[in-house]
């Protein structure tokens, strides 16, 4: 059985009965849809903070996790046993990536120093494990938000130590990154923006955060780490407003900083919705402008209005955001779905972590089932191409080939009725479109 008292999982298919909790229904690793295997579009990794250090605490309440590791007390004991348990855990959901922010792996000491030799001796064990299994590091990243030393942020903090200290420990991390061979590096704010701004010279602390980047940029450069470097957006939490909103405020810090061509945006669902979106939106925000990276696959409870970091199970959801990677060709160029959830507190046995990947990986796999189908079919495509095809001739071409003027355009439209005008309108059918989705999922995930 091994550390953990759960057997591998397997595919069983949808027919097997919809009870089944511990296995497959529909995520197939190998199985081939719309010209590549399930596990090459889905790329799934671990989240190593919420899988393996998360007790599954709440404001009101301590944590109820039970997790064999805890009989390990001294915290490097601990440390350097989860990593055996984690690898066990990967290969038996059959996931060939995994995530991590410095700070989960390993404690820290009472000086940069000591926590580094720490995160070293950690970092030893997880590269033999994966040269043994083969499973390989996503990305990784930088805490730089735990720790009281960053109550005013790391890059944005108004006093020079912290940024100093910010700086010496993400370039470890960005060496161990390099060690390991992360095909992404995250760069989360969790602070970086502020609570009040009577006290807060925002563009200062803005030209301080893209100062950080860019000698991130260049100390990877020096030591040859080719990881896609990816921006993380989320709208507030834990501060008031942070600088990275959502995909479009952190495309515009990209674009005013000089650090389009070299950042690209790792998203998430629930931080999405924090920002009043959706995340089919800042997915297709990130793709218009070609900076999507890679997913955070989880979603938030619609109902609060804070962070939740629930297991994906809602397939309208999963169905768009894979609507958009297989109209898109792929995640990212490194990208993947980083599991970055954690179980509900009243799942606290053991079994529950692997549960609750499965609930989230067949989730995911039904999303690309039934995009696929839609793909396949042009649905969506016929859909938008009929919609603007006035723009394809006439006068809507001479807009889009840019001959179309101010006087060419009052010439074409001075003089036409409105009647005319209201005829050249078309009903988008919106509830027709919103049921045959729902037709395609029934149809998809009968099959």
């Amino acid at each position: 059985m091994g550390l953990w008292d759960v057997d591998k999982i397997e595919y069983v298919g949808h027919d097997k009965g919809p009870g089944e909790g511990l296995a497959f229904h529909y995520y197939d690793a190998d199985r081939v849809v719309a010209g590549k295997k399930m596990k090459d579009w889905l790329r799934f990794g671990v989240a190593w903070w919420h899988t393996f250090d998360q007790q599954l605490v709440d404001p009101f309440g301590d944590g109820t996790a039970h997790r064999p590791y805890y009989k390990y007390t001294d915290p490097m004991d601990q440390s350097l046993a989860k990593v055996d348990y984690a690898f066990e855990l990967f290969q038996k959901l059959g996931v060939e990536y995994f995530c991590f922010h410095d700070r989960d792996i390993a404690p820290e000491g009472d000086t940069l120093r000591e926590t580094n030799a720490n995160l070293d001796k950690v970092v030893d064990k997880i590269e033999e494990n994966m040269k043994s299994t083969g499973v390989k590091l996503l990305w990784n990243t930088s805490s730089l938000f735990t720790n009281p030393r960053f109550v005013d942020g790391a890059s944005t903090s108004p006093f020079a130590d912290i940024f100093a200290y910010s700086a010496a420990q993400l370039k470890h991390s960005l060496e161990i990154g390099k060690r390991l061979g992360a095909e992404n590096y995250v760069f989360w704010g969790g602070r970086e923006g502020y609570e009040n701004l009577w006290n807060t010279d925002m563009a200062r602390e803005k030209d301080h955060m893209a100062d950080f980047f860019h000698m991130c940029v260049d100390y990877a450069k020096e030591i040859g780490m080719d990881a896609q470097f990816l921006i993380e957006p989320k709208a507030k939490e834990p501060c008031m407003l942070q600088y990275d909103f959502d995909a479009s405020t952190a495309i515009s810090f990209l674009q005013k900083n000089d650090l389009m061509g070299t950042f690209r945006l790792n998203l998430e669902g629930n931080h999405a919705n924090l920002a009043t979106h959706t995340y089919q939106h800042e997915i297709r925000v990130a793709r218009d402008a070609g900076v999507l990276g890679s997913l955070d696959a989880n979603q938030g409870d619609k109902l609060i209005g804070w962070d939740m970091d629930e297991f994906p199970t809602d397939l309208y959801e999963t169905t768009a955001v894979m609507w958009e990677v297989l109209d898109e060709g792929q995640i990212g160029p490194h990208g993947g779905l980083n599991f970055d959830a954690k179980p509900r507190r009243s799942s606290f046995d053991a079994e529950d972590l692997f549960r609750s990947h499965v609930a989230g990986m067949d989730s995911f796999a039904a999303g690309l089932l039934v995009a696929a189908k839609m793909h396949e079919d042009h649905y969506i495509e016929d859909l938008v191409s009929n919609r603007y095809g006035s723009f394809d001739s006439g006068i809507g071409k001479t807009v889009e080939d840019g001959t179309a003027t101010l006087a060419s355009l009052e010439e074409y439209a001075i003089d036409k009725p409105q009647s005319e005008l209201i005829a050249a309108t078309k009903s988008d059918h919106l509830e027709s479109v919103k049921a045959t989705i729902n037709n395609y999922m029934i149809e998809a995930l009968s099959e």
